[in-house]
């Protein structure tokens, strides 16, 4: 479901790799061009127990309004 204003078309995704496994589901996320994000794991994955390692590597969909942010969509490859 987009939210308002937002489609999903429209939303920026990049591949990184996952650094450091943070509290409350969020996870510190490093972008190809050394560039690094906050990311959470949304609710459908968690009720899934989807597991994070130090390592994975990850797709993820970029904030539109704030760069430093972001949510994990999937899991790419695990180490």
């Amino acid at each position: 479901m987009a939210r308002a204003g937002v489609s999903k078309a429209a939303e920026r995704t990049a591949e990184g790799v996952v650094m450091e496994l943070l509290p409350s589901a969020l996870v510190r996320v490093r972008l190809e061009g050394e560039h690094q994000l906050i990311a959470h794991l949304p609710s459908t994955q968690r009720a899934n127990f989807v597991r994070l390692r130090m390592g994975d590597r990850v797709r993820v969909a970029l904030s539109a309004q704030d760069r430093t942010r972001g949510r994990v969509l999937e899991l790419l490859a695990k180490v």
